[in-house]
């Protein structure tokens, strides 16, 4: 699978976008136009190892709406990356059984490599 998740108003997911020069078999998802399933989040999740490593705590409806204030279990986790694309910790690339998970330039790196190699 080669599968990107990203957000077409987001300035930094259309740099890295372009940045990892993707081949053209790679499936694009703007997760605002294209709601991600629930089946999709928690294939993300078996590669990522928890709904915590995809939530981006950045996101600021995480403090409007309080939760930077709670204890947070991986079901709350879920149901809120579900709830609002906000809460997923953007861009995620499926590539091949691995994950990439955000836009750190670690994260992006490893991407770019895994892609064009």
């Amino acid at each position: 699978m080669k599968k990107l998740y990203h957000l077409s108003t987001c300035d930094t997911c259309q740099r890295i976008i372009k940045e990892l020069e993707l081949p053209s078999d790679f499936e694009l998802q703007d997760i605002k136009t294209e709601p991600m399933t629930e089946k999709q989040v928690e294939e993300m999740k078996t590669f990522a190892g928890s709904y915590e490593a995809l939530f981006s705590k950045r996101a600021r409806l995480y403090r409007q709406q309080g939760w930077h204030e709670k204890q947070l279990a991986e079901t709350d986790f879920k149901n809120l990356i579900l709830e609002h694309y906000t809460f997923l910790k953007r861009p995620v690339i499926l590539l091949n059984g691995h994950i990439f998970v955000g836009n750190s330039k670690k994260v992006v790196q490893a991407a770019k490599e895994a892609i064009h190699s």
